[in-house]
């Protein structure tokens, strides 16, 4: 088969090159490709084929998607099989190594098979067309990753509606005037009209944090606001517990269903609230549409906790070297069938044999599972795609539970609940409960104007800790607050700051914090919690004295909230509480004498 090629070195590592140079989807989008769907349509074996349509160079373009193989930071390849245009294969392959130096040595060839009487005639001239853009905007890229360019490519500024750059500015004011917009409304509104459609189909703002170098919460709460104010919109989406990607998405909470079907993968999954339900924003079409589809859609980047992935013929055997680090790994295929999950402590990784069930493990032998070494065995009677891929989810996702756990949310969005009779599980949540301790005295001693402004103030400096630990405070009870955590070290340092502030507004407080498993409910037409977790932190906070703080024994035990107290005089304690047949062993903090 034809093939233009191109090398390169570069003195950059592969792993610092990979991430940039196997984002197909953004390679394609530099390089002026149409964003494309595909039609999907299961096959009796249980695979999917298929099916794309689009326009390049002019040509009318009809093919099959085959799937990418790669080898994570070494090598990916693809080939489409066309029924309509110049060609009847076309396709890139791609390898990366070291060059021994700290280098890296980069070959980029495009594999072609003439279709019609122009591929044959004119084959080599577009391949190499094709190709020179291609060198254009790898150069770009590795210099973007030098830190020698401020943006990955330089690209034509997208079509915008008319009116759109005065629109997103008077919303990125409204973004600065909100206090959740975090002085990011004119940032978010130029990447908005200039960013890539790749970055902003599904914007996470965990990523944006890191883009514009803010904290992670600063993002978010910008985002939030942009929303509230008409810059962005959200997207909840449910993706699919084997792709990944967002098969299903809606824009507001009480939309999620329980379930969902992944066309791509052939398989109905369901939703975990805490995994495969994120929150992701996108442009306001008033001011930036995006097209429909994306520009690559199954290129490493699409899928990157897979490692490995190989198109496997029937009867094929195949061996790669990779060298995969410690850790948990999935090995299965891409259409639905049995899977095997892998502890990896290093050293020799077992094969994988593919039949019309699924996959089964190898164990390792000869040419099979030895260090640095996997092999691969189709023995299906058809051809299938064999994957290992890293069983943790990105951090990079802004999960739902992490979201109605934030004040900005909350406050900005307070409408925003779960449909009558739903109901979402979570694993663990570090509940705070507050009490004033003789608020009925207070009343009585300063009088009723006066107590009820120092209550005020004090839900109003309770509220703002709560913010500033990444909590919210989902609801007031009285003179008590019920605030969330996604992490008991923030409930835990959020207690003693309240403590430590509390005494300057002539207060006594009580403070109890539980973590564990809750379930996510809507109540007064707020979202809310409820089960044991919630009844032991509230019982919990009865067990305070005032002035200092009450941990359950599994929030004092969490690693990350020992080192906060190894200054603290802490007590162990334990007591019969109302609900609970055994007796509750809990901690102390002495932060101040109780009044």
């Amino acid at each position: 088969m034809p093939r233009a090629t191109w090398t390169w070195t570069f003195d950059l590592p592969p792993s610092e090159l990979w991430p940039v140079l196997a984002d197909t989807n953004r390679f394609n989008e530099a390089m002026g490709l149409p964003p494309y769907v595909l039609e999907e349509t299961p096959q009796p074996n249980g695979t999917v084929l298929r099916r794309g349509k689009g326009k390049a160079a002019g040509f009318a373009l009809e093919w099959e998607e085959k799937p990418y193989e790669w080898i994570e930071g070494r090598h990916f390849r693809q080939a489409r099989e066309f029924t309509k245009g110049p060609f009847r294969r076309f396709g890139p392959i791609f390898d990366l190594e070291s060059d021994g130096r700290g280098g890296s040595k980069v070959s980029y060839a495009l594999e072609y098979e003439p279709l019609t009487l122009t591929g044959r005639l004119f084959g080599a001239r577009l391949a190499r067309q094709a190709g020179g853009v291609v060198e254009k905007r790898i150069l770009e890229a590795v210099a973007f990753a030098k830190g020698e360019r401020a943006t990955w490519f330089d690209i034509a500024p997208p079509e915008l509606p008319e009116g759109a750059r005065e629109r997103a500015a008077a919303l990125a004011a409204e973004v600065d005037r909100s206090p959740y917009g975090n002085g990011l409304g004119a940032k978010l509104a130029d990447f908005v009209l200039s960013g890539m459609a790749t970055d902003l189909a599904h914007l996470k703002p965990k990523k944006l944090a890191l883009d514009l170098k803010v904290p992670q919460r600063a993002a978010i709460e910008a985002c939030l606001a942009a929303t509230r104010a008409g810059l962005l919109a959200m997207k909840w989406d449910l993706l699919c517990t084997n792709c990944r990607g967002a098969k299903l998405t809606v824009s507001a909470l009480s939309e999620l269903p329980r379930g969902a079907h992944c066309p791509s993968c052939n398989i109905d999954y369901d939703r975990d609230f805490e995994k495969n339900v994120e929150l992701s924003f996108a442009p306001a079409p008033s001011v930036r549409p995006l097209g429909v589809g994306g520009f690559c859609l199954s290129g490493p980047m699409a899928t990157p906790h897979v490692a490995v992935q190989l198109l496997l013929a029937p009867g094929e055997k195949r061996g790669v070297t990779v060298d995969l680090p410690a850790g948990s790994y999935r090995l299965r295929t891409l259409h639905p069938g049995a899977f095997v999950d892998v502890e990896h402590r290093g050293g020799a990784f077992p094969g994988v044999r593919v039949t019309d069930k699924g996959v089964e493990a190898l164990p390792p032998g000869p040419g099979s599972g030895e260090a640095g070494t996997i092999a691969f065995a189709n023995d299906a009677s058809f051809e299938l795609a064999a994957l290992i891929e890293d069983r943790a989810w990105t951090r990079e996702a802004l999960t739902a539970p992490e979201v109605i756990s934030l004040q900005a949310f909350r406050d900005l969005f307070a409408e925003a609940t779960l449909r009558p009779g739903d109901e979402a599980g979570v694993s663990q949540v570090a509940l705070l409960f507050t009490d004033l301790q003789g608020s009925t005295a207070l009343y009585e001693r300063v009088g009723d104007a006066v107590a009820f402004n120092m209550v005020r103030e004090h839900f109003a400096l309770l509220a703002s800790i709560v913010r500033d630990h990444d909590g919210a405070v989902v609801k007031t009870i009285g003179d008590a607050v019920m605030a969330s955590f996604g992490d008991p070290a923030h409930a835990v340092k959020a207690a003693l700051a309240m403590q430590a502030r509390i005494v300057d507004h002539d207060l006594v407080l009580k403070l109890g914090i539980h973590a564990g498993p809750s379930v996510v409910v809507t109540l007064n037409d707020r979202l809310d919690y409820f089960g044991s977790t919630v009844n032991m932190a509230a019982r919990l906070q009865g067990q305070s004295a005032g002035g200092d703080i009450v941990l359950s024994r599994s929030v004092a035990d969490d690693p990350a909230v020992q080192p906060l107290l190894t200054a603290l005089h802490c007590d162990e304690e334990s007591v019969a509480l109302k609900g609970f047949s055994d007796p509750i062993r809990f901690v102390r903090l002495r932060t101040s004498s109780p009044a």
